[in-house]
């Protein structure tokens, strides 16, 4: 696949990420097949299917508090002309209640779909960065 698709597999993920960072379920939705699965540290070892459990955290946590996220080192395959994978390491920064800025980090690997000429995200796999 070309450098240019690779690109686009990138600029979507980081919208995935930065939807997320907002709290903006709508522009998640949109990105995500109603199937999407995963395996997070959320999901405490169990495969979740769909996005009701995705939801869940949109409606309840509090998104107010800047945050800026980071794709490190990402790599992007294409298995086949309609699926991209893509690995990275999510670093995300936050300012605390004290004042006092703080990273987390997470390694993480995406699929995407490619339908209708639109790439869907249909799963993830999230882990706690060692």
């Amino acid at each position: 696949m070309s450098d240019s698709q690779a690109a686009e597999i990138v600029a979507r993920t980081q919208n995935l990420l930065e939807s997320i960072a907002a709290g903006d379920w709508d522009a998640y939705e949109k990105m995500c097949d109603t199937s999407l699965s995963c395996f997070e540290p959320e999901a405490r070892g169990q495969l979740v299917h769909g996005m009701k459990f995705h939801q869940f955290y949109f409606d309840n946590l509090s998104h107010r508090m800047a945050v800026n996220t980071t794709m490190a080192a990402p790599h992007v395959r294409f298995p086949g002309k309609d699926v991209a994978i893509i690995s990275y390491v999510r670093l995300q920064q936050r300012m605390g209640t004290d004042g006092t800025p703080s990273t987390g980090h997470w390694e993480e690997t995406r699929v995407w779909e490619k339908r209708d000429g639109e790439w869907l995200h249909v799963h993830f796999h999230r882990s706690a960065a060692s």
